[in-house]
């Protein structure tokens, strides 16, 4: 057998079926992988070795995946007998009795879950740095982060510990790390993926979950096993016409696409602009008509959504924490941030929370327009390459100055405050949040490296249901200019 990390998932489930090697002789790799590379990582936080190995002595079943090693993210995949923090340092501890749907799903697409994944506390940031575990760090740059909230699992993959992990987007928490480790992210559709038992919906329909990976064929494989409404859902939407798998195997007819070269509120670095400017001439080689757009939407207006989607979930997080733990809060059960984050929350008024979700769906209807013109919005996926580790954290003066204002009240000066840090950061990613609340589907493709040899990823969304229109073009873009054989500095 060549080497481990040569392969993708179906790769790797490919030499099981064939007898090539064994679901056990695969978890072992990977889990020597893991032992070489994470403690410089810190992408995996809870191993799962023995569960893993009792579950590779089974004899494989006839899954797409089957034997085929793999990560969950330590957010919202509850997996029976297995801890689910969230990030959180007042839920070490927890451990589920159950297993979620997705879970469910995960497990019969075959795969062999050995462990856990970094995560910020609720996946609310786009780094991955929680007080309770520690930063994850990028495997391209030691020094850098590999973005959030599905930090470690990008990690985890770019550094050949799997080929493909779960992972989950709000605001672009699957494809922020796939861009900045240089993989292939998907968000899918609302609706696509089952949120249940726990919950209907996510940040109010904003959160998908899904994969990052190494290959799109992984990515659309999986996609056809965890897709598909359960019981209760409350958005339901069509399937594909065939399948993921087969809509990625097809090449695309010629195509629309608008890119975005600025906007008005955000500069975009040289590196990203490059980025968006050498696909627009790959697209152009590969027969698609490409037009410079300006950006479609008023990105102020959906700035001011997400944010007060944003607290207003938070404050709920919280709430719901205290229940869980059976007592009021206390301000050491969470980070300084989000408690801040909740106490803004807490101050909406039902009012605003409806008025932003109207809003929400004026944004859905902009791009629906669109849409009838491009059939493809291309953007940078982040406005920046990957920034330092602790570079997007609040800084110590700023955190005891919020610190003491939380504490004696002032909510107008904290709503100020609170708000200047949040438009700092989404300044470096401005361009993930419009498929959360529009609920289209959206991807993040590694075509560009920059000089200091850091990935910079190029964002295309879709209108919705149209992951087909986006794994074809993936995989044509894969084919034109691959990206596997980068290996970053761990490799």
């Amino acid at each position: 057998m060549r080497e481990y990390q040569d392969y993708d998932a179906l790769g790797l489930a490919q030499l099981i079926q064939t007898g090539e090697t064994t679901p056990s002789a695969l978890l072992e790799a990977a889990i020597a992988r893991c032992e070489a590379v994470n403690p410089a990582l810190n992408a995996v936080i809870v191993p799962l070795y023995e569960q893993a190995r009792s579950l590779a002595r089974q004899p494989p079943s006839q899954a797409p995946f089957a034997g085929v090693p793999f990560l969950l993210k330590d957010l919202l995949a509850a997996l029976q007998g297995a801890p689910l923090a969230n990030g959180c340092r007042a839920l070490k501890g927890w451990v589920p009795d159950y297993d979620s749907e997705l879970v469910r799903r995960f497990k019969a697409a075959g795969v062999v879950i050995f462990g856990k994944t970094n995560t910020p506390e609720f996946g609310l940031l786009g780094y991955t740095e929680p007080e309770a575990w520690g930063p994850t760090r990028n495997p391209w740059s030691l020094a850098h982060s590999p973005g959030g909230s599905s930090g470690g699992a990008a990690a985890a993959v770019a550094a050949g510990i799997v080929p493909m992990a779960h992972g989950g987007d709000g605001g672009g928490s699957i494809r922020i790390p796939a861009s900045n480790c240089g993989l292939f992210g998907l968000k899918p559709s609302r609706g696509r993926i089952p949120l249940g038992p726990d919950f209907g919906e996510v940040w109010a329909g904003a959160v998908q979950e899904g994969v990052v990976s190494r290959s799109v064929r992984d990515t659309a494989a999986m996609l056809d096993c965890i897709a598909g409404p359960e019981q209760g859902a409350p958005y339901v939407i069509a399937g594909p016409a065939t399948t993921f798998a087969h809509a990625a195997s097809q090449p695309p007819p010629r195509l629309r696409i608008g890119a975005v070269l600025s906007t008005p509120d955000t500069p975009m670095h040289a590196d990203c602009r490059t980025a968006v400017e050498t696909t627009m001439s790959l697209l152009h080689e590969l027969g698609h008509d490409v037009k410079e757009v300006t950006l479609p939407y008023d990105h102020a207006q959906l700035l001011d959504c997400y944010l007060t989607m944003y607290y207003g979930e938070t404050a709920t997080d919280l709430r719901w924490l205290a229940r869980h733990l059976g007592r009021p809060l206390r301000r050491g059960d969470v980070e300084l941030e989000t408690w801040i984050l909740g106490r803004m929350g807490e101050q909406l008024r039902a009012a605003d929370f409806s008025a932003a979700k109207r809003d929400w769906n004026l944004l859905a209807r902009t791009m629906g327009r669109f849409h009838q013109q491009y059939d493809l919005l291309l953007t940078p996926t982040l406005a920046a390459p990957p920034t330092r580790i602790g570079e997007l954290k609040t800084p110590p003066m700023q955190r005891a100055a919020l610190s003491a204002i939380a504490t004696l009240g002032g909510i107008g000066l904290l709503r100020k405050a609170i708000h200047e840090q949040a438009c700092i950061n989404f300044a470096r990613m401005p361009y993930t949040q419009l498929a959360n609340l529009t609920g289209q589907p959206a991807m993040s493709v590694p075509l560009h490296w920059n000089a200091a040899g850091l990935p910079i990823g190029v964002q295309f969304v879709a209108a919705t249901n149209r992951e087909d229109c986006l794994l074809s073009l993936a995989c044509q873009l894969e084919a034109a200019r691959p990206w596997a054989h980068r290996r970053p500095v761990l490799a």
